[in-house]
């Protein structure tokens, strides 16, 4: 039985409850009415306690209820979402294709359609690996392999694949690294390396024109380490910073509306952060005033001479 129907079956459960309990109630009222006065007390102290019971089991109902709205209204928006994040790659390409069979074109014009057709396959693949990880993060499989991780070398892959993917200067996206010495991690480098780029994909995505972000790798503390994204865009407003991490949840505000997403990105960052015994969280001043996204890790320390040569 998953977990979603032995929640189902629990407030099923506790409606049935509810209703036991609305019934005593009933019967111990007409009791008080019938029996003789020594009993009474004890009677009305029983119908007490069951009218609370009946009163908390309504209210946790009523919760219940409220949160499979709102994941239902989530799950709606996700399906809009992914949606369109398929159709419109898949419509693009097709069009592209269709032009290039139907009529001459010139060889600039042939390559400008490769490209595009290429940039929409590679988006159309991002979205359904965003779908598919979101759904091994869910299941919470069993013990994976880890290795060490060189957290420097993979941030500076990370940034590099940013660069091309999003065709920006190398002034756009900056890297700075503080300690001289490798920050490792046991970890899986996929999972990490899906963890980094999912952020600073959010971070080029949720900036102005000029996109200025900063990637830093710290260390914390003798045992743990940080990976920090902070850009100058749009920003997060205060009340929802703590939501942004929920699956399908994304940012509500109006000038968000053309950004197209899946709601998962930050879903499978806390995941993988969290598989990998740390943390992830998020910092903003408000709208227009930027974020900064901190993952923090536990931190290997790995003998000088068991590192990879060139580490």
């Amino acid at each position: 039985m998953t977990r979603r129907q032995k929640t189902i079956a629990f407030f099923i459960t506790l409606c049935v409850l509810l209703v036991v309990a609305a019934v005593s109630l009933v019967v111990i009222w007409i009791l008080q009415n019938l029996t003789a006065t020594s009993f009474a007390p004890l009677v009305a102290i029983i119908g007490i306690v069951l009218f609370a019971l009946i009163i908390a089991g309504l209210i946790i109902y009523t919760v219940f209820l409220v949160l499979e709205i709102r994941r239902s209204e989530d799950h709606d928006s996700f399906i809009n979402s992914v949606t369109h994040e398929l159709k419109t790659p898949i419509a693009s390409i097709r069009l592209y294709l269709e032009t290039l069979q139907s009529r001459q074109v010139t060889e600039a014009q042939r390559r400008e359609f490769y490209d595009i057709m290429l940039a929409d396959a590679d988006r159309l693949h991002q979205t359904v690996d965003q779908v598919l990880k979101a759904g091994v993060a869910r299941e919470k499989s069993g013990s994976p392999v880890r290795v060490p991780v060189d957290m420097t070398a993979l941030a500076r892959e990370c940034v590099d694949l940013a660069l091309v993917r999003h065709h920006l200067g190398t002034a756009s996206i900056r890297l700075e690294t503080r300690p001289s010495a490798p920050l490792m991690v046991n970890g899986d480098p996929e999972e990490l390396r899906t963890m980094l780029t999912n952020v600073i994909n959010n971070a080029v995505k949720y900036s102005t024109q000029d996109v200025q972000v900063t990637v830093s790798v710290d260390a914390a503390s003798p045992h743990t380490m940080w990976l920090r994204v902070q850009d100058r865009g749009v920003g997060i407003p205060k009340k929802q910073l703590k939501r942004i991490f929920r699956r399908f949840y994304r940012v509500q505000m109006p000038r968000l509306k053309q950004v197209k997403g899946t709601g998962l990105g930050l879903y499978i960052v806390r995941s993988i952060a969290r598989a990998h015994g740390g943390r992830v969280f998020a910092h903003s001043e408000g709208e227009g005033r930027g974020a900064t996204f901190t993952m923090e890790l536990p931190r290997l320390v790995v003998p000088a001479e068991a590192l990879p040569r060139g580490a």
